[in-house]
């Protein structure tokens, strides 16, 4: 049976977007991943690009905000960000929570390049992370 995962994150828009596409891409067939924000902010395109180079396609995500998925029976809550996790209206679920605050690449300041480099340890931060708990919560 397909378990629901649930990413959370303050806006929908950066390290919870990247983790949906891990999430994605290591559950396969055996997850529903959805993500979603206690606000929404649109999905960032550095996001998206940061993605692209690692072979996954998340061009087609929303920004989505966590009342939309109320009605929806979640086995896993996942937050990336201290701020949603302080922050989250309560949402009645018997979901098992995980919680771990990746970096915020969106807030660097730099140039071009290291914003770029910025996005990608993100990326690499969120894709070890998501691996592991497909191995550990899924795979098990």
């Amino acid at each position: 049976m397909k378990k629901n995962i649930l990413i959370l994150c303050t806006g929908n828009s950066c390290r919870s977007q990247i983790a949906e596409g891990w999430m994605r891409f290591y559950a396969k067939d055996k997850a529903n991943v959805y993500s979603a924000g206690i606000e929404t902010h649109g999905v960032n395109p550095k996001a998206i690009a940061t993605m692209k180079e690692a072979g996954i396609d998340i061009a087609h995500h929303t920004s989505n905000h966590i009342n939309e998925y109320k009605d929806i029976r979640f086995d896993y809550l996942i937050t990336v960000c201290d701020h949603a996790k302080e922050n989250c209206p309560y949402f009645p679920s018997d979901a098992k929570s995980f919680h771990h605050n990746f970096t915020d690449p969106s807030k660097k300041i730099g140039s071009e390049e290291e914003i770029k480099k910025a996005f990608a340890e993100t990326r690499e931060e969120i894709r070890v992370y998501c691996e592991n708990f497909v191995n550990q919560e899924l795979n098990g």
